[in-house]
């Protein structure tokens, strides 16, 4: 019997973390120019973890900066880094440039 169980185990095992590599593939583009984000807005699927890929393509540094995702990070004059996102439950959260005040919030958007 427990040989039996042993390779439903494993099928099991190797399912979720396939699954849960794809849920993490999706890569969302933002990119920082002329002082604002673009898009302004993202929409993504609830429930399924993500990566924003954020393209600083002005001549200053940027913080992208979200308190509601616990997400924070520096990105240089023509730097792109990527910033991985769980899977966020349906609701709004809100990111902004902290090194810079005047510049317009976005907002991700998980339906």
């Amino acid at each position: 019997m427990k040989y039996l169980l042993a390779p439903s185990l494993i099928a099991l095992t190797v399912m979720t973390l396939v699954g849960g590599a794809r849920a993490a593939d999706t890569v969302v583009e933002l990119r920082f120019e002329n002082h604002r984000f673009v898009p302004q807005t993202i929409t993504v699927p609830a429930n399924r973890a993500f990566r924003i890929k954020v393209i600083n393509a002005s001549k200053e540094p940027i913080e992208f900066e979200s308190f509601k995702l616990n997400r924070e990070r520096v990105v240089g004059p023509g730097e792109t880094i990527i910033v991985n996102v769980p899977a966020l439950s349906p609701e709004s959260y809100d990111f902004y440039d902290d090194f810079h005040d005047d510049v317009p919030e976005g907002a991700i958007i998980a339906k």
